[in-house]
């Protein structure tokens, strides 16, 4: 066997110039080469104990699909993959590797772990430009099983579950399939048609796809099992925006980073002859500090902003985006006002109709610096306003962007169904049941906002969990 390669640092990413990638919504990174693809590969050191499968929320075998990757095998590494992912050019994109599979690999003790969201993006990637075999279609075992959401969580488990011979059905609100990955990440991180693709591979699977069919409206649970399924699971995210409760959140110019998203990824805002109304050009704040804010800042000046601005009311070390979004955000141009708060947003009336307060425009936003104080419950510095330290930046655009809230139409409409106080679906962890027998659900509709390979995990949980609830009933 060749020996590995002992270069500390990772083969670094291509990507557009950030001059250039600033006004377009082309993908920002480039992927790798095959030459960089096996040479990182060969940083890999196959550990026997596999620590970076432990991170691994949907346990992907990443040794093994390394190691097929250094004998020149692409698609067998993509076969290696997809035994447990059902997204796999999805999640070697936006999976937050750093904190999961490549925290836990053992070059990162001494340098910079093995790339292996990089490999992954470069494995499916490879599949999709050069595999054209057919999906093979599992032998139906009778059983119908309806997912409600066709988020990372819903159709991670519609695959697993179309694997094992449920005939599957995923409905969808929207009339797009992909949940947050289709309407809440950016065309420049994931392109739309790499969604399409995977959504697609699930169909030739046998899962059936409904869009336009709101559950809880057009159709409830109860209705569901009433047509012959057998289980219900719901991937139905968290797509109710939180705002601040401070004055001037009404006004024109305000929006949730959600419906930004929305307007732009899902709706097409971007495109010149969009009939989607959305900001273009003028000056932005967006408050908070997450992916979702870099994502909308990121946009912001795609869609011609003059100026974006990052309002967050921790440091740069409490900055809970990923690194490499945050870099690139910094690199075309986005400037981060840290340690801040927003406390009003300002604008006057419309004199067409000033009797209406709703009616006003967004002309600037106030905000007052703050320290860090003691820990929270979460062990984080709690911030702390700093008297009379008050400023105002003037912008034309305000964006929301400070998390968001489980969907609660289903908990109101599915009797039995228990919920927290935040609005989650309470669930048992090890299976994904709910207090309603039948059932199931994960992803952000019982964590809140989290990631796109976290709700992946608890597809694949659930998924397991409703074949032995049909099968030993």
């Amino acid at each position: 066997m060749a020996k590995a390669n002992m270069r500390p640092d990772k083969n670094p990413m291509p990507s557009q110039d950030p001059k250039v990638r600033a006004r377009n919504f082309d993908e920002v990174a480039l992927g790798y080469t095959e030459e960089m693809a096996l040479d990182e590969a060969m940083r890999c050191l196959n550990c026997k104990n596999m620590p970076c499968v432990a991170g691994c929320p949907v346990n992907v075998h990443i040794p093994e699909f390394i190691q097929k990757i250094r004998e020149c095998d692409f698609e067998g590494a993509y076969q290696v993959i997809y035994r447990t992912s059902s997204l796999p050019a999805v999640c070697g994109r936006v999976c937050p590797q750093e904190t999961q599979c490549e925290a836990k690999c053992v070059r990162g003790i001494k340098g910079e772990p093995v790339g292996i969201g990089r490999l992954e993006r470069f494995v499916a990637d490879w599949h999709n430009a050069h595999s054209d075999s057919a999906v093979s279609v599992p032998e139906s075992n009778g059983h119908r099983v309806a997912v409600v959401g066709s988020g990372p969580a819903g159709l991670t488990c519609a695959g697993d579950l179309a694997r094992l011979g449920y005939k599957v059905t995923v409905f969808e609100a929207f009339h797009t399939a992909g949940g947050v990955i289709v309407y809440g990440i950016p065309e420049f991180r994931l392109p739309k048609a790499i969604v399409r693709r995977e959504v697609e591979n699930l169909k030739a699977m046998g899962v059936e796809v409904e869009t336009n069919v709101v559950i809880g409206k057009t159709l409830t649970v109860d209705e569901l099992f009433a047509e012959g399924f057998e289980a219900v699971f719901i991937g139905t995210g968290a797509g109710l925006p939180n705002f601040m409760n401070i004055p001037g959140e009404s006004l024109k110019g305000v929006y949730s980073a959600n419906e930004f998203l929305t307007r732009s990824n899902l709706m097409k805002a971007y495109r010149e002859n969009s009939e989607t109304p959305i900001m273009r050009g003028g000056c932005v704040a967006v408050v908070g500090g997450g992916n979702v804010a870099m994502d909308a800042a990121r946009t912001a000046l795609r869609l011609g902003a003059e100026k974006v601005y990052i309002v967050y009311r921790r440091s740069m070390e409490e900055l809970p985006a990923r690194r490499e979004e945050v870099e690139h955000a910094e690199e075309e141009g986005i400037e981060f006002h840290l340690l801040c708060n927003p406390v009003e947003i300002l604008g006057y009336e419309n004199p067409e109709n000033s009797r209406d307060p709703k009616n006003g425009f967004v002309t600037g936003i106030r905000c007052i610096r703050m320290e860090l104080g003691e820990p929270d419950e979460r062990g984080r510095r709690r911030p702390v306003p700093v008297e009379g330290s008050e400023f105002t930046l003037n912008v034309d655009t305000v964006i929301m962007a400070i998390g968001t809230s489980p969907n609660p139409l289903i908990k109101s409409t599915t009797e039995g169904l228990e919920v927290n106080r935040k609005g989650g679906i309470v669930v048992e962890e090890a299976t994904g049941a709910t207090s309603r027998r039948g059932v199931f659900a994960g992803g952000d509709a019982v964590t809140g906002a989290a990631t796109v390979i976290s709700a992946m995990g608890a597809g694949k949980t659930a998924a397991a969990a409703i074949h032995d609830y049909i099968q030993n009933p």
